[in-house]
């Protein structure tokens, strides 16, 4: 493979770590303006003690994924200067940016397949992690996802960490208004603001991709291909289950006919949340049949909203039963689930041979990420009892 192809791949890597950086950095300056704001509301030391500790903590990550950024960039400028001294030597050879990425995704493609075959043993071509393949994320972007495809991800909310563990601090929606010095002076209290400290523990997630003997000895398969396509499946259902998992964790609340709905819509939640509907298909079979005094159906189509659905004016998404609760379970939430709870996402998917005691070896998939709740005033889970 030629000089410009292979630095044209290690200079992909590290344009993809460095887009990588720039967007853990503004997660950290988003969560530093947040501490910012509650420093400015103390009046006296004390109230500075709650967030010192994390002003600072946040501080030493800020410094330390800056300096990591400058150091990509430089690395960056030095291989471009090399590309472009090796590209004006030989001017008949230059390659297109385009070129270049597909040779890359090709030279990929071949070092994972040439792992699969080998049952670990060729490692050349990509990137190991904790003895295996990681998959890079370029490999797993090319392939598309039907729209239709269930991704409760982009309800909640999502930080990408690089650590195994850590604290996030979060900063509760209170809907207080500001407080005159005259009040601060007479009650301290009125300007301290409520900051939660989240742990987060990094959860490793293990699957198995369906790669038979067959298909590893076929050597026009396209194992890449087969691997990201399994990987971002697998991926997309543990996230799913997780979520849902957490938001059944919601204060469980009863309501009954579609009045007890319109009751807890309109007055269980703050106005500093901004609420959806996640119901079972069952409960969605129910509520379908339903009108309102207007005799217009209750649940409407709304092309506005990811979703397609909207009950009594706010998006609904379904799932099925077994994710939030049995067979025929008419259950839900209802709330703001980006701010109930929150995705700790490592981001490193990766490939690697297992021993089993029936079929030798199984090629495995891993995943990493921790969900937890964050804010438990911001939704309930709801079971719904139709009216007599």
């Amino acid at each position: 493979m030629s000089k410009t192809v292979i630095l044209g791949a290690k200079l992909n890597l590290k344009r993809t770590a460095l887009n990588t950086l720039v967007e853990e950095i503004k997660v950290i300056n988003t969560r530093s303006e947040e501490v910012l704001k509650a420093i400015d509301d103390a009046e006296s030391e004390e109230d500075l003690g709650a967030v010192e500790v994390t002003a600072d903590t946040i501080q030493a990550e800020l410094d330390a994924k800056t300096e990591e950024k400058t150091k990509l960039e430089e690395e960056i400028v030095a291989l471009e200067a090399e590309l472009e001294t090796i590209n004006q030597k030989e001017p008949a050879a230059q390659e297109t940016k385009g070129e270049r990425k597909m040779g890359n995704i090709v030279e990929l493609r071949a070092g994972i397949k040439a792992y699969v075959q080998s049952k670990g043993v060729e490692r050349a071509g990509f990137t190991s992690v904790e003895g295996g393949a990681l998959i890079p994320t370029e490999l797993l972007k090319a392939q598309d996802t039907p729209t239709d495809e269930l991704d409760l991800t982009k309800l909640i909310n999502v930080v990408p960490v690089t650590s195994g563990a850590g604290k996030y601090p979060v900063i509760k929606k209170s809907g207080n208004k500001m407080s005159s010095v005259a009040e601060l002076i007479a009650n301290p209290e009125l300007a301290k603001p409520v900051i939660i400290e989240v742990l987060y523990d990094i959860n490793t997630y293990r699957g198995y991709i369906p790669v038979s003997q067959e298909v590893i000895d076929d050597a026009d398969y396209p194992v890449a291909e087969l691997i990201a396509d399994e990987i971002n499946d697998q991926d997309r259902n543990t996230k799913n289950f997780a979520i849902a998992t957490i938001l059944k964790t919601a204060t469980a609340k009863a309501v009954t006919g579609v009045d007890g709905i319109k009751d807890m819509k309109n007055k269980s939640l703050k106005k500093v949340y901004t609420p959806k509907f996640v119901i079972t298909s069952s409960l969605y079979a129910a509520l379908d049949k339903l009108k309102d005094l207007d005799g217009k159906y209750i649940l409407q189509p709304d092309v506005t909203v990811d979703s397609g659905t909207k009950l009594l004016g706010k998006e609904c998404e379904v799932l099925d039963d077994t994710m939030l609760g049995l067979d025929g379970a008419l259950v839900g939430f209802f709330g703001d689930p980006k701010a109930f709870m929150t995705m700790f996402d490592r981001k490193k998917a990766s490939v690697q041979w297992v021993d089993n005691a029936i079929y030798g070896q199984l090629l495995a998939s891993f995943v990493r990420f921790d969900a937890k709740k964050v804010d438990s005033d911001a939704g309930f889970f709801f079971t719904y009892t139709a009216a007599i």
